[in-house]
């Protein structure tokens, strides 16, 4: 029997969704449940074909014991190695390589120093910062964000330089980026599942939580979604993600990607919608029964194979999609 395990945290009707959808099906050799572990053994693989990750990003613990089954054959939705190793700025700086539109971004020395470091901790930092040289690139209109953040915590909308500094000086020791505000027209919250399958929801960010996800969208550009699904099929595919979410602001018909670090994305029901939930179990359910088919399977773990074979695909996906569409 190959067992597809959930690892979650305080989220409801997904994990429990997806348990029901995968068993419903009565697979031959394949069931679904929520993960059980206690303390990992070193000399012990953990019985699982596959586990859905939703909750590793907050707890150490589950981070490591992902990890180790990993390397013990486990298929891990998503890659705990290189989400360990993802932060914001680096996707940006991904993102442009491989030719998707993103807003101009810098990223800021700590506000405060970090525990356990002193103003000798930083002697290879510029004093004072050039301000000017950041605001001469990004403006004044901008968002700022931790590099490593999520759920829209510790995101400050900036309209002035007071703002800026205002925001800076509360950010104490995170790490955070300032990155250009997108005057747009439309925006997207994509669903990517299996670096394959793209799921657009309109959205709007400046909507109350429950609401930001479009009943009664208007009709788009069908040019534009084009472009939408395959910007965030390059970017999923040059991380390495199976599930991930990729928001997009679109000024002047350029889809800009403003936030694409979403490993474990909102998939609550109350807050994506039935249809939206629907189709993410669905996928999600194809995608943890294919891999449990093929597992075990142990992946190429060493950095510069993994690195260097997924952004050339990536990059050649990209060029080979955008010569046929004249984009």
């Amino acid at each position: 029997m190959k067992t597809i395990g959930i690892l979650f945290g305080m989220e409801n009707s997904f994990p429990g969704a997806l348990v029901e959808h995968i068993n419903a099906r009565n697979l031959d050799g394949i069931r679904a449940e929520f993960v059980k572990t206690g303390a990992v053994h070193l000399d012990k693989a953990p019985n699982y074909a596959v586990i859905v990750d939703r909750i590793s990003h907050d707890i150490l613990f589950y981070r490591a014991f992902l990890k180790h089954a990993a390397i013990n054959g486990t298929a891990i939705i998503n890659n705990p190695f290189w989400w360990s190793a993802d932060d914001k700025f680096f996707n940006y700086t991904l993102a442009a390589k491989l030719g998707v539109a993103v807003p101009r971004t810098v990223i800021l020395p700590h506000k405060k120093h970090p525990e356990g470091t002193t103003d000798r901790s930083m002697r290879n930092l510029e004093y004072p910062l050039d301000w000017e040289s950041v605001f001469a690139y990004v403006g004044e209109h901008g968002f700022m964000k931790p590099v490593d953040g999520g759920g829209w915590r510790d995101v400050y909308h900036i309209h002035n330089r007071e703002e800026f500094f205002a925001a800076y000086d509360q950010s104490h020791d995170l790490c955070m980026t300032y990155q250009k505000a997108v005057d747009f027209n439309e925006y997207f919250r994509c669903y990517v599942v299996g670096q394959e399958k793209v799921h657009i929801m309109p959205y709007d960010p400046r909507r109350p939580h429950a609401e930001r996800y479009l009943q009664f969208p208007p009709e788009y550009d069908k040019k534009l979604l084009k472009r939408v699904e395959q910007d965030a099929l390059t970017l999923c595919r040059a991380l390495g993600y199976d599930l991930n979410t990729v928001e997009f602001a679109v000024e002047d018909g350029i889809p800009y990607a403003i936030d694409f670090m979403n490993p474990a994305p909102d998939a609550d029901l109350h807050s994506v919608g039935q249809a939206n939930f629907d189709w993410i179990v669905r996928e999600v359910a194809d995608l943890a029964i294919a891999k449990a088919k093929l597992a075990p399977q142990v992946p190429e773990l060493r950095w510069a194979a993994f690195l260097g074979a997924q952004a050339v695909k990536a990059k050649k996906s990209a060029k080979k999609t955008s010569g046929k569409s004249g984009a």
